[in-house]
């Protein structure tokens, strides 16, 4: 039996402005942390910012932009996924909104029992889903064998650029299944 198609561009919306407010605080974080009488709801959202980034990040203070004499809450590769996110997810909004509906339907219209979505309505197959994701993380890999072999660390701006490919393939597919739907089958035993 299998589900129809979902579409939830608002949740594909709502990602991609996550992902907005995300990068911008990361720089605004350091900015309000080095001003001097920060108002209590300033202070509320610097701790909380970089509480969540110590969460997602190990926050060597050698591996991380600084602005304003301040660390930034998330390291140089972070810093770079984030704002591939940000960047990628607007563009995939756009894009989305110029492309025609995707179907009401997924029977006959394109899902393949073997190969997952194989591009009803503008949606990615599995197959190039997996490619675009390995294609985009070999820069940040790299990077990492790199660091690995030779006990050299690139430059921060190496290591952001890396991750902006990454986090610009995320979320790509992010707002790509939210625009198309999801399908998927359900066994029944």
């Amino acid at each position: 039996m299998y589900h129809p198609w979902v579409r939830i561009p608002a949740l594909g919306a709502a990602f991609v402005t996550a992902s907005i407010a995300w990068t911008l605080a990361l720089p605004l974080t350091p900015y309000l942390a080095t001003r001097a009488h920060a108002s209590a709801f300033s202070a509320v959202l610097v701790f909380a910012v970089y509480s969540i980034g110590h969460l997602v990040c190990h926050q060597l203070p050698e591996r991380s932009f600084h602005l304003w004499t301040a660390q930034l809450p998330v390291c140089a590769r972070c810093t770079g996924i984030y704002v591939g996110a940000a960047a990628a997810g607007l563009v995939a909004l756009v894009v989305s909104a110029r492309l025609k509906p995707c179907p009401t339907s997924y029977v006959g219209r394109g899902f393949s029992r073997a190969g997952g979505f194989s591009g009803a309505g503008g949606a990615m197959t599995t197959g190039a889903a997996r490619v675009l994701l390995g294609t985009a993380a070999t820069p940040t890999a790299a990077t990492l064998v790199y660091e690995w072999t030779t006990g050299a660390v690139p430059s921060n701006i190496v290591r952001a650029a890396a991750g902006f490919w990454l986090g610009a393939a995320v979320a790509w597919l992010v707002v790509q299944a939210t625009r198309t739907g999801l399908a998927a089958e359900n066994q029944v035993n």
